[in-house]
């Protein structure tokens, strides 16, 4: 299975790439007066505007660095009831891939709530890599920030 590595601080993350439709440059985000940090903005994605979170904000309460590396991955976030939506994730260091069983990621061995998003771990020689589950990434308030206005359109 492949997977698209990325960076939040120094560490090493990783998104199933099976979830992935496209890696783009770190262009043409539109800022959304008082929305919550973590929501970096709006992209146009084929004509279709696309929210754009900030990984690096959500998860450490700082923004990602101003790179030309830093990407926004647009990913097909799961919906139960509605279907899945397009989701921007704004990623630091976004140019890499890895090639790994998925068995080959374990449980971590610590679970933190407000970080439910946070999955099992694999190691190469750089050190270890921690899945992120798309599906937990976004806490409930902030899903219906990003979504609700969809459904209801």
């Amino acid at each position: 299975m492949l997977f698209l590595l990325f960076q939040l601080g120094g560490e090493r993350y990783a998104l199933d790439a099976g979830q992935v439709v496209a890696v783009l440059p770190r262009l043409g985000v539109k800022a959304i007066p008082h929305a919550p940090p973590a929501v970096a903005g709006l992209c146009q994605y084929r004509g279709v505007p696309v929210p754009v979170i900030d990984l690096s904000e959500l998860a450490l309460g700082c923004p990602a660095a101003a790179r030309l590396s830093t990407r926004i991955v647009l990913v097909q976030f799961p919906d139960p009831v509605d279907g899945p939506h397009l989701l921007g994730l704004l990623a630091e260091r976004a140019t890499e891939t890895l090639r790994r069983d998925p068995a080959d990621f374990v449980a971590a061995g610590v679970s933190v709530g407000a970080a439910s998003y946070l999955g099992p771990v694999t190691a190469d020689a750089r050190g270890l890599i921690q899945r992120i589950e798309v599906q937990r990434l976004l806490p409930a308030p902030l899903r219906a920030l990003l979504f609700d206005e969809a459904k209801a359109a």
